[in-house]
């Protein structure tokens, strides 16, 4: 049962450096040292989004609009956060 936990905090890592890096190329796409005409970064962009889309929307229509600020990406870090917590703090039950 430890694999189990070492498989859901690893899943829970791998989650967390996919949000973290799907804003940080945000901003660089925003800021406009990414281009978006080389076919890299377009490719890496649309499947980040593609990823992660089907999370952020069910945020984006909870939370009000914030004009060009879009918190989404932060609820998603805070949820992954509580259930590394919760799992943490629960970790008797998998051994």
């Amino acid at each position: 049962m430890t694999s189990l936990f070492q498989i859901l905090m690893l899943l829970i890592d791998v989650a967390f450096f996919i949000v973290v890096v799907h804003i940080i190329m945000s901003w660089l796409i925003n800021f406009g040292v990414l281009n978006m005409n080389q076919q890299i970064v377009a490719q890496i962009w649309d499947g980040l989004n593609r990823l992660l889309q089907p999370i952020y929307d069910p945020i984006r229509r909870i939370l009000p609009n914030m004009g060009g600020l879009d918190l989404a990406p932060l609820i998603v870090i805070l949820g992954l956060y509580i259930v590394e917590i919760v799992l943490r703090n629960n970790v008797a039950l998998f051994l």
